[in-house]
């Protein structure tokens, strides 16, 4: 490491620096310097080299041996600190400025209310940092920066991550906002049996849901999805509490809800993290089907018929107490509807989007 630093034409000098001209004009070599300051030649050599700051000890004794003040010395020492610091703010800024490329920010703005600053990139990206409470965009390409990433291939792009951890980090702020108590699994368990009765609650079923859930130590968290970020869900543990976030990304209920109901899988089972789609995460898609539709009553459903037309999964919703849409999107799923039906779609499926107020 060097006794100073250049970047952009500027220079800022290590106390170092000026300790070497000193010992070069007194005629003595490093090792006396060093005795007669009452300090190690390696601590000496060490310091001169700006691989260390200077120490308010070594400050006085420099004072006492040369004549000069303390501060003096101090003075040096924070102003190359200063100019140290804002060197690789700028550096980070640079780094920075690539990843926010990956970032839309127009869903920053229109979702989470973030000023509109056009083309003030710098403005933007200070903005982005603050409101996810992180001390650098660059942070976000780490995998697993708060949590695990549920997959099992490799094709997550840099983008992927980098907004999967976006909404990861806005989750986890909601969460750590909400005045719940810790997870209690047995309430949650009965919080879950409540949830279902509400699927037709298409207007009203969010905050009553989100009651109970937190009642039982489970911050259910919605958010507008962020583009690029790929992401269905996650959960993750803080500060003894559980968040549940999920998203709008497919915007239909019987997806919002076989979405809700497989990351409460994840917390039954203690799995907890991000999940994407295309994963095989059978045991939580196994939770969210066996919850969603009884299994014993779906297949004696099926069986009864050949066809599946607007009444006939009406009558099977409301024997079993659910959304006609989350009927069909079991149908859908198990190709015993075609995806081209889309009078069926148009009917029985409501769309959700989540808005931030």
């Amino acid at each position: 490491m060097s006794n100073y630093i250049e970047y952009n034409d500027t220079i800022a000098f290590h106390p170092g620096y000026y300790l070497k001209e000193v010992v070069d004009e007194s005629g003595l070599t490093q090792e006396d310097f060093a005795k007669r300051l009452g300090t190690t030649p390696k601590n000496l050599s060490v310091l001169i080299r700006g691989e260390q700051s200077l120490s308010i000890d070594v400050a006085a004794k420099l004072s006492r041996m040369l004549g000069t003040t303390i501060t003096y010395w101090l003075n040096l020492q924070q102003a190359y600190d200063e100019r140290l610091a804002e060197i690789l703010s700028e550096e980070e800024l640079t780094r920075e400025r690539d990843v926010f490329k990956l970032i839309d920010y127009k869903n920053f703005r229109d979702n989470f209310k973030l000023p509109d600053l056009p083309r003030r990139v710098d403005e933007q990206i200070k903005c982005v940092r603050e409101f996810l409470s992180i001390s650098s965009l660059t942070v976000l390409e780490k995998e697993s920066l708060a949590v695990n990433f549920r997959r099992y291939s490799e094709n997550l792009s840099r983008s992927n991550i980098v907004n999967a951890n976006a909404m990861v980090q806005i989750g986890i702020n909601h969460t750590i906002k909400m005045k719940i108590p810790k997870y209690n699994k047995r309430k949650f368990e009965k919080a879950v049996s409540f949830a279902l009765t509400q699927t037709q609650n298409h207007s009203g079923f969010f905050p009553v849901i989100k009651e109970a859930f937190g009642e039982a130590g489970v911050a259910l968290v919605a958010l507008p999805n962020l583009k690029n970020s790929g992401i269905n869900g996650a959960t993750k543990r803080v500060d003894g509490k559980i968040m549940l976030m999920v998203n709008d990304r497919r915007h239909y209920a019987d997806t919002f809800w076989f979405t809700l109901f497989h990351e409460i899988g994840h917390i039954m089972n203690g799995d907890l993290g991000v999940s994407f789609p295309g994963e095989a995460e059978d045991e939580a898609d196994h939770y969210a089907q066996m919850n969603l539709i009884p299994q014993d009553r779906y297949e004696e459903f099926i069986g009864r018929h050949g066809y599946f037309d607007e009444s006939i999964i009406c009558e099977f919703a409301r024997d079993i107490d659910r959304d006609p849409g989350i009927v069909l999107g079991r149908l859908l799923r198990d190709k015993l509807v075609p995806e081209t039906d889309m009078y069926l779609k148009k009917k029985l499926r409501h769309f959700y989007s989540v808005v931030i107020s």
